[in-house]
């Protein structure tokens, strides 16, 4: 079994628990230089992300303000903006969590871009809808959700000459729990490799409210079921896929669930097959 996670934490580049405080500290340094030097070598000046109210872009969010208030310090250069974007589908029941992100993060600029209608507007044209159940094409409609956010961000980051962050980290990535060209695509991805509760020392370590670290995450794509726990979709806890990537001893119901879904979920994180 050891085996078998020691080979997928090296394939998703999994860091080690981190030592010690200092560790810690250093992590986020690297972190940080490391969305400088994106943007730097782009020549670009903007960064955008999606807010959502969960701990990880509240953590992507906060390493983005921090790299880019140094960016300004360092350079002189004030034209650095980061901006955070709320993505809401109609009205998020969440919606104070996220708002309690964005004060927290005090991004440079915030915008709000109400992907309903689009959402709406694209189902009602879909013919292949036509005779399908509802909770299929509620799932369906869950990936398209995501999908419209990410042009959204790409549209503020063609408009704003920007780079869009994206969120992805090592505990997602094994189970793949992700929209594919969705929440999937970005241009960086600060937080990869980084197992969950990494992602919430993280943001603990910056002074964010417990509430926001410890909230219990949730992709919330779904209408029939608001508010679903990513755990009840991944059948293990996040603790668990953690123990896994680190190489710690886990159920064993729950190492073949997250070995299964890691082989189905390959397609998501490669390049499109091509002959």
């Amino acid at each position: 079994m050891q085996a078998v996670q020691r080979e997928i934490a090296e394939q998703l580049k999994v860091q080690p628990p981190f030592a010690d405080q200092l560790a810690l500290e250093a992590e986020i340094v690297r972190r940080i230089t490391f969305i400088q030097d994106c943007l730097v070598n782009a020549g670009l000046k903007t960064l955008v992300l999606g807010i959502s109210g969960g701990v990880d872009s509240l953590t992507a969010g906060l390493l983005a303000q921090r790299a880019m208030r140094e960016l300004r310090e360092r350079t002189g250069d004030s034209s650095y903006k980061f901006i955070a974007v709320r993505l809401p589908y109609g009205v998020q029941f969440d919606e104070h969590d996220a708002q309690a992100s964005m004060d927290f993060i005090t991004p440079d600029e915030r915008h709000t871009v109400n992907i309903g209608p689009a959402v709406k507007s694209l189902a009602s044209e879909v013919a292949a809808f036509e005779g399908k159940e509802a909770l299929q094409k509620d799932f369906v409609l869950g990936n398209t959700k995501a999908r419209m956010r990410m042009v959204a961000q790409y549209t503020i980051a063609g408009a704003a000459h920007g780079l869009v962050i994206g969120t992805d980290h090592a505990a997602e990535a094994v189970m793949g729990f992700f929209t594919k060209f969705g929440d999937g695509a970005c241009d960086l991805a600060p937080l990869s490799g980084l197992v969950k509760n990494q992602v919430r020392a993280i943001a603990r370590n910056f002074g964010a409210p417990e509430s926001l670290v410890e909230k219990i995450p949730t992709a919330d794509l779904e209408d029939l079921s608001p508010g679903k726990p990513d755990e009840a979709s991944h059948g293990v806890t996040y603790a668990e896929i953690d123990a896994f990537l680190h190489g710690e001893p886990v159920r064993e119901e729950a190492f073949k669930i997250i070995c299964d879904t890691y082989k189905k979920t390959h397609h998501k994180r490669v390049m499109p097959f091509a002959p």
